[in-house]
């Protein structure tokens, strides 16, 4: 889905909601995308240190005896392929939009990196990035998401860079995203706001978006080199950039695409991040999208035992191609995803994250969705975003 007419909207989604003092660092940033991102030299540094330093390609990895655990009536799973982004360096997706804002800021004499993050994933990217280029950086984290990420904490703490626990609001992804955005406002100069996800005031959902498509085109060529295309793709949203970069390949194609958010304790509760299926339009960190807000426009606390998917808000382009139809999400629950989590690890070996899990606790759902349209035994590929080792602590505490 590219954006209309309107420069940085997808739809009627997108935009550029910010202080004044902010506009000239995105139009800087607009600019670069342009000259920068898009230019020869920067796709063969940028593609050089994915091979040699991030381990890209990520591969295929088919997953027959999940597939098999699934009970699922004969004839409706036929093939489930995990992109395994587990694999890159740090052990998430992350990673590559980190390494290529990181290498972005440099070009433009940035000195100072700071960062958002909610799981620790983005955080322990952007901090092994900046350690590799040499540039300082400080990462803002929800002191709720400080405890119970704590092996990302130390992560990001033995790579050099500080982090910064913040006590306000609901002490989740949410509050340091704008603490993160107060300290750039400040520093605007010298900083560089490396976002996480597809979200935030343009050009930061187009650049993020752009920078992790090499999952979806890797998925897509892999797919077509050994069995051919799928019939549906699959993976977790919250801000959206694992899924935004495995959908962007599959969009021309007839394909299903299908993104699961985090319905917490259940979306009639309350107490989800279900932004998509129970959110309304609003304004949410420099950009419209949809929000979880009160009849007032204030924004509700999300919740997700998962910390990445803990968010209020989603991605415009998610947003837009939800309004399209193109792309159809479901919710799964914490319990689902635990349960799932365990699923994976016991049928498969793979430990994987819990905001990964909700993708997968929908897969028996979206086989049999895709068997009874087309008729036949369905080929789903799945983003298998990040590994859960960060998440161990919760899974041993809440174990089904």
């Amino acid at each position: 889905m590219t954006a209309t007419n309107r420069v940085g909207y997808y739809g009627e989604f997108g935009g550029r909601f910010v202080a004044e003092t902010l506009v000239p660092a995105l139009e800087e940033l607009e600019r670069a995308f342009e000259e920068h991102v898009k230019s020869e030299s920067f796709q063969k540094e940028w593609r050089g240190l994915l091979a040699s330093y991030v381990g890209r390609p990520t591969p295929l990895y088919r997953a027959d005896r999940l597939a098999a655990d699934l009970e699922l009536p004969a004839g409706t799973l036929g093939e489930l392929w995990l992109k395994r982004e587990d694999l890159c360096h740090t052990g998430a997706h992350k990673i590559n939009n980190a390494l290529g804002q990181i290498l972005l800021a440099k070009r433009l004499g940035k000195q100072r990196i700071i960062a958002e993050t909610g799981a620790g994933q983005h955080g322990v990217a952007t901090a092994t990035a900046a350690a590799m280029q040499g540039l300082p950086c400080e990462v803002y984290m929800g002191a709720v998401d400080v405890e119970r990420q704590a092996p990302n904490v130390a992560r990001m703490r033995m790579l050099g860079a500080k982090v910064i626990a913040v006590e306000s609001g609901s002490r989740t992804l949410k509050d340091a995203m704008n603490e993160a955005l107060r300290d750039w406002v400040t520093n605007v100069r010298t900083t560089h706001y490396c976002v996480g996800s597809a979200a935030g005031p343009h050009p930061y959902p187009l650049l993020v978006s752009e920078l992790q498509r090499v999952i979806g085109d890797e998925a897509r060529a892999e797919l077509a080199a050994t069995v051919g295309p799928p019939d549906a793709v699959v993976a977790c949203v919250g801000g959206g950039s694992n899924a935004i970069g495995m959908f962007r390949a599959f969009l021309a194609d007839p394909v299903a695409l299908y993104g699961v958010e985090a319905a917490g304790e259940g979306v009639e509760t309350g107490k989800h991040a279900a932004t998509l299926t129970a959110g309304r339009v609003g304004v949410l960190h420099g950009s419209r999208t949809r929000v979880l807000a009160d009849d007032f426009g204030q924004i509700i606390e999300a919740h997700s035992i998962s910390a990445g998917l803990d968010y209020p808000g989603v991605g415009p382009e998610h947003a837009a191609l939800a309004a399209s139809g193109r792309v159809t999400y479901l919710t799964a629950t914490d319990t689902e995803a635990l349960h799932a989590a365990y699923q994976v690890a016991r049928t498969e070996g793979l430990l994987i994250a819990l905001e990964t899990a909700h993708a997968f606790a929908r897969i028996g759902d979206i086989a049999r969705r895709e068997q009874l349209r087309l008729g036949r035994p369905v080929r789903l590929a799945v983003c298998l975003s990040g590994r859960g080792d960060k998440d161990l602590a919760t899974l041993l505490e809440r174990a089904p």
